[in-house]
């Protein structure tokens, strides 16, 4: 008689996963590159230039590929456009308020909480225990990670800016999710980003641009534009086409680990005790996430 075996059960990395950690490795490049360039650079300008930039050249990809755009649904990318629009001078705004500590943790933690509570009216798509808990490390050990070592103080308004700043990138992640099953990332990335690009134009406006024209100005603008945004957004729709948004937004923050590394390696900062165990309950968090349980077909019975 067949002796029967009942399956191990194990873990495997969830479809898409490995993609979002590429493109936040990539967007968490990003501060660093702009404390490398030159002084007075805008954060309006950059959040234009990186749109400006990336958004053309995935749609140029995309038309030479003969990926129309014409096929995508017209309502969902308007409002991903708008949502990665609000996005640049709401996080910016906030952090210029409230500080670089306090406005990234707002706004990349309320990140995954926005999409965890829209996705189920969007899409459907129920969260689990297992999420709720690797969100709330990640969003601890991320706010550690920041915040060590920093004198952390708080701007309401700047909070409220970083606020809607998460809200929008949930809405962005939520919104282009439905096309990325059914089109191509460069050519839903392209088109959204030129959109957003447009509507922020108004915004930047009279701002000192200057900064562009030189050889260090113009390397940080192709940087940010050409690998934190281009290529970021091209991996970051591969993921967001295979993993449900709630669990794509929890593992984008990974970026805030990329620059803390780049930080200490690049520009000499320090890593604190308090920002040590941040980084360790973020990675914890983020392993969860990427990670789920896998329970192999039983063989059937001879």
């Amino acid at each position: 008689m067949a002796r029967i075996t009942s399956p191990r059960r194990r873990s495997v990395v969830a479809p898409g996963a490995i993609f979002v950690i590429m493109a936040m490795a990539l967007t968490g490049t990003a501060g660093t590159a702009q404390e490398l360039g030159p002084d007075g650079i805008s954060p309006q300008v950059v959040g234009l230039l990186r749109l400006g930039i990336a958004g053309p050249l995935l749609l140029a990809v995309s038309l030479a590929r003969r990926e129309s755009p014409r096929s995508m649904p017209v309502g969902p990318l308007i409002v991903a456009a708008a949502a990665m629009a609000a996005y640049q001078p709401f996080f910016f705004g906030g952090v210029g308020r409230t500080g670089v500590a306090v406005g990234t943790i707002v706004a990349l933690g309320s990140t995954p909480v926005f999409a965890g509570a829209l996705a189920p009216l969007v899409h459907g798509d129920a969260v689990s225990r297992r999420w709720m808990a690797a969100t709330a490390s990640a969003v601890v050990g991320g706010g550690l990670l920041l915040a060590g070592g920093e004198e952390i103080g708080v701007d309401p308004v700047g909070v409220a800016m970083a606020l809607v700043a998460g809200m929008a990138y949930a809405v962005f992640a939520l919104a282009v999710k439905g096309p990325l099953e059914h089109h191509s990332p460069v050519a839903v990335m392209g088109v959204s980003l030129c959109g957003g690009a447009v509507m922020l134009l108004p915004l930047s406006i009279g701002s000192d641009v200057a900064w562009v024209a030189t050889a260090r100005g113009a390397a940080v603008a192709l940087h940010l534009g050409l690998l934190a945004t281009a290529l970021a957004y091209y991996l970051l729709g591969f993921g967001l086409a295979r993993l449900q948004v709630p669990t794509a937004t929890t593992i984008s923050l990974f970026e805030p680990l990329t620059a803390a590394a780049l930080g200490m390696v690049v520009l000499g900062e320090r890593l604190t005790a308090t920002a040590g165990v941040g980084a360790a309950l973020l990675v914890v968090g983020l392993l969860a996430a990427a990670w789920r349980p896998h329970r192999p077909v039983r063989p059937p019975v001879p």
